[in-house]
């Protein structure tokens, strides 16, 4: 899509095209400095806009976006109006992709459009509606961004636009996914990316906007399979060019399928490398990150540490499924399902997030008919989104007592299909309490199967749930009482008692000069580490161990 350097085959003669066919090379260094001559020499739009793209590169998004401005600003002042409609288009994707500044993104995507409007730049037609394509596709529109981007393939291949065609055809994939059509999705975004990195285009923006959007779409879709192959392949091409934004997504994302694959350690590896590299820029990648990293550290019984992960993130439509779960964790149920209630309506009814966001309900264990409707209208199918659905609707059934099991047995099935280790053996948990009257030696048999599964993984939290689901069951267990107990710091065992004494959080505040917060967490951290159901198992659980042992040994005990 550049079209402010024309691609040249003869031996660069001007200092423009040296700078151009460093450009195109991939030696972002040697570009910038090239064209920051050129813009001492003599400014122009051409300069500016040179300089923004090698600074982009490099991983500078700041300066790459002020630098874009001065080629807007220069274009419109030589009325070179095509040469503006593509400033403002870099600018558009810039301050969304990199900052996630979604106000000066739609800015700069209406000046594109308008100045294509005004000028009748039909040409340019085609990337105004990627950008609009990109822009819904983001704000999970995915109908709406289908139609956007089909409409972007009908103007590359009027013009014969390679790179055109190519983004546009990634976009369409990725708002299929979304809508739940793996398949024909998939194989939009396969052949997307395939053609990027070969070439096909012509130019390396077009493999980072491809790539991107490829890895994000098969990531948040749990295709860990597609997601993994092409992030491997993404990482071959940023050895080769270098580029901060793509290498962040693939470590954002590949920790994302990591996680998913019940890889925890590769997972934090990769997640604390994005959260590394990615800073103050690339926003929208780095609130991922540390919203997976914390459900992650959640699982783990890490409350304090999850919770930090998520500060200052509150308003972060990405990281609601972690902020949910954190409160559920804490006793929080109510702030839980109204996080999810805020959400649910920005989804596509077929959303993979939706369906997660649905199952999350369900878990707070508010009556809500919505689960149910969910159900209904997605569970139906395969792929992960069903699975979620159908384990929410078997988790709503069982609490009500009407049943749920074939939800859930289905449920275990698809993440089992899906190669999801964590969700099997949360869903196991859920089917060992529903059929323990009828069959509790099935029961036990799920229960052990989801003990190993957590243990192997590490999600400390939910072994001791399933561990304590176990002794409800009558079963041994190969722990010597809650595996928590030693884990317990002074302060937790403090609250342990003041539990046992029957007291509110409030009053714990009060007793221990806390603030209800601090208690709220400490009270979650005793329930996880001795695999307790709640403070009123908890409350018993201290006053036996006060009857059994006296005060003084159950703070020995304890800590």
């Amino acid at each position: 899509m550049r079209i402010y350097c024309g691609r040249v085959d003869h031996v660069a003669t001007t200092a423009a095209e040296r700078a151009a066919g460093a450009l195109r090379a991939g030696e972002w260094e040697v570009a910038l400095e090239a064209y920051r001559a050129l813009i001492e020499a003599a400014p122009s739009g051409e300069a500016f806009f040179g300089a923004g793209v090698a600074l982009w590169w490099l991983g500078d998004t700041e300066e790459a976006l002020r630098s874009w401005e001065q080629a807007y600003v220069a274009f419109r002042r030589q009325s070179d109006h095509a040469q503006a409609v593509l400033a403002a288009f870099y600018l558009c994707l810039g301050f969304r992709m990199g900052l996630g500044n979604d106000a000066a993104a739609n800015g700069w995507l209406e000046r594109a459009g308008g100045l294509v409007q005004e000028f009748q730049l039909t040409p340019l037609a085609g990337w105004v509606q990627l950008a609009r394509a990109y822009t819904a596709n983001d704000s999970d529109d995915p109908r709406a961004a289908a139609t956007l981007a089909r409409e972007a393939v009908d103007c590359a291949r009027l013009g014969a636009d390679a790179d055109l065609l190519l983004c546009a055809t990634a976009e369409v994939g990725a708002a299929l996914v979304a809508m739940g059509e793996l398949d024909n999705g998939g194989s939009l975004l396969d052949q997307a990316m395939a053609g990027a990195l070969a070439g096909e285009g012509g130019d390396l923006d077009t493999v980072v906007l491809v790539g991107c959007r490829t890895i994000t779409a098969c990531s948040r879709a749990v295709d860990v399979r597609r997601a993994t192959q092409w992030i491997r392949a993404a990482d071959d091409f940023h050895r080769r060019f270098g580029s901060t934004h793509l290498y962040t997504t693939c470590r954002t994302h590949h920790g994302f399928v990591l996680s998913a694959a019940g890889d925890w350690k590769g997972a934090e590896a990769e997640l604390l490398l994005a959260l590394r590299t990615g800073g103050a820029a690339d926003a929208v990648l780095r609130a991922e990150a540390a919203g997976t990293l914390s459900e992650i550290r959640l699982a783990q019984g890490r409350f304090e540490e999850a919770e930090e992960l998520l500060r200052g993130l509150d308003d972060h439509p990405r990281t609601t499924v972690a902020r949910a779960r954190l409160h559920l964790a804490a006793g929080r149920p109510t702030v839980s399902a109204s996080l999810v209630h805020r959400r649910l309506p920005e989804l596509d009814a077929r959303h993979i997030e939706r369906a997660v966001l649905v199952d999350l309900l369900a878990e707070t264990g508010i009556d809500d008919s919505s689960v149910e409707e969910a159900a209904r209208v997605g569970g139906d199918g395969g792929g992960v989104a069903a699975a979620y659905l159908r384990r929410a609707a078997g988790r709503r059934r069982s609490a009500q007592g009407a049943g749920g099991v074939k939800d859930l047995e289905v449920a275990l099935s698809l993440f089992g299909t899906s190669q999801l280790p964590y969700e099997c053996a949360r869903t196991r948990v859920l089917l060992a309490q529903a059929i323990a009257s009828a069959d509790p030696e099935t029961a036990i048999s799920e229960s052990r199967a989801a003990l190993e599964a957590f243990d192997l993984l590490g999600a400390s939290r939910n072994a001791d749930q399933a561990a304590a689901l176990l002794r409800l069951l009558g079963a041994k267990v190969p722990r010597a009482g809650p595996r928590g107990l030693g884990e317990l710091t002074k302060r937790e065992g403090e609250v342990l008692r003041l539990l046992g004494e029957g007291l509110s959080n409030p009053a714990i505040a009060e007793r221990l000069y806390l603030s209800r917060r601090t208690v709220e967490h400490h009270v979650a951290n005793v329930l996880s580490k001795l695999g307790l159901s709640g403070r009123a198992e908890a409350a018993a659980y201290a006053t036996r161990l006060n009857r059994d042992a006296g005060p003084k040994q159950v703070s020995s005990r304890i800590l």
